[in-house]
């Protein structure tokens, strides 16, 4: 058999999926044996890691804050869609895992997750057709959906009957910027369709915070206030309906759980019989852009408290996803071009900010702080850098990112590094 040095392994990538090392006699679950280091040039690049220790210190520090502030997490699985991920944050305490749509409800019902909160209507009449199906293969799942309209309801109660549940439980969506009843009619008439349809219950009451955020924080400090009083009467409006059933009160994204809390805690406090559970998904990854300036404002609004202890948001979450590139161009003073883009990173909320240079596997110390990233093509990014800079073809740099959510829906596989900055395992993610 032919002999290969470890570089040559792990080159040796895979013409169809994307990122991940297929070597003669190695699977996927061996990776994390290899002792690759992306630092080193060890693994094709770009390549998208995972800090296995500040994920699990975003996650414990995050649940320990649900549990002072009476909350529970169903963490959103669309951020990562990788199912090692969903059963580690359950497994550490989650209540759940929330889902997208009825694909990435499947994927996660095929690992194993038997309490799914879908946070969004699913569609027409087809899509209740195939979320019967679905659920008619899971009769053991704990299965909550939105619905803001009789419509809704309907094709909830089409796929209550073609699974032949009778337990679907409806969560009334409140919006406003994106879907959700927008009145009290609305509510109303939502509440009446699910009593009057076979197969489901009324199971509480949802809506989404962050659709109405604005540049402007006071501004958005007031919106937020009045979707939180049109959801707590909307609760009420449920509760009347359903007295004596659990119910739950579900909101929450990564950037304002801490006001979500604040408003709705209180409510199941004195309701006895109901929950609030938060949906916060990208903030177990935090980042170097939206998120940290999201960590900041909790702290102007006051930070964590945990064990009656307050403590920095933005000091707390750790970033841990790291882009790896390598510089491949020099082409005029002032520029470098590195290899990745638009196709590898995020950049909706922000570019991606330089944080370590290595040659050779030996870190030029300083030498990030004078790099910027300035624009991205498909699959090139131009690197700013002062005229004398010694940046060179081939060194490697490590990106923070802004905004997870879309960069991990970029990539199939993700590396873990432990602290040393050693591949740890793979993660394959599973996005439709």
């Amino acid at each position: 058999m032919q002999s290969f040095s470890r570089w040559e392994r792990a080159m040796r990538l895979s013409a169809t999926t994307r990122g991940i090392p297929v070597v003669d006699g190695l699977a996927t679950e061996e990776i994390g044996n290899q002792s690759w280091q992306p630092a080193h040039g060890d693994l094709g690049l770009p390549a998208l890691t995972l800090d296995e220790a500040a994920f699990a210190a975003n996650r414990d520090l995050f649940l320990r804050w649900c549990s002072g502030a009476g909350v529970a997490i169903a963490p959103h699985a669309k951020t990562p869609m990788s199912p090692e991920l969903a059963r580690s944050l359950r497994e550490a305490g989650a209540w759940g895992t929330t889902v997208a749509n009825i694909q990435q409800a499947a994927v996660l019902l095929a690992h194993g997750e038997r309490r799914l909160l879908l946070a969004n209507e699913i569609g027409g009449l087809a899509a209740g057709r195939r979320l019967g199906a679905l659920l008619s293969a899971y009769p053991d799942v704990e299965f909550y959906a939105f619905a803001d309209s009789p419509a809704a309801v309907a094709s909830l109660a089409q796929a209550a009957h073609l699974s032949g549940r009778s337990d679907i439980s409806v969560l009334v969506e409140l919006g406003a910027g994106r879907a959700g009843a927008r009145d009290r009619v609305a509510v109303e008439a939502v509440i009446a369709a699910v009593l009057a349809a076979k197969g489901l219950m009324l199971g509480g009451v949802a809506t989404y915070e962050g659709a109405v955020a604005t540049p402007d924080a006071d501004e958005t400090a007031r919106a937020i206030a009045k979707l939180m009083a049109r959801t707590i009467e909307a609760f009420a409006l449920v509760r009347n309906a359903a007295a004596g059933r659990p119910l739950v009160l579900s909101a929450g994204g990564s950037a304002y759980f801490d006001v979500v809390a604040t408003a709705l805690a209180p409510v199941a406090q004195r309701d006895g019989n109901a929950s609030v559970v938060l949906r916060s998904g990208a903030l177990f990854f935090a980042d170097h852009g939206i998120y940290a300036r999201a960590f900041a404002e909790v702290d102007r609004r006051g930070g964590l408290v945990i064990d009656g202890v307050r403590r920095s948001a933005a000091e707390s979450f750790r970033p841990a996803l790291t882009l790896w590139a390598e510089v491949l161009s020099r082409p005029e003073a002032g520029l470098a071009i590195c290899g990745f883009g638009m196709r590898d990173a995020s950049f909706d909320q922000g570019l991606p900010v330089p944080l370590r240079v290595f040659r050779d596997g030996v870190e030029q110390r300083g030498l990030a702080r004078t790099l910027t990233v300035t624009r991205l093509n498909d699959q090139h990014a131009f690197v700013a850098l002062p005229t004398d800079s010694p940046l060179t073809v081939g060194d490697i740099i490590a990106f923070g990112i802004s905004h997870p959510c879309t960069c991990l829906d970029r990539w199939r596989v993700i590396y873990g590094l432990d602290a040393g900055g050693t591949v740890t395992r793979a993660l394959t993610t599973q996005f439709g």
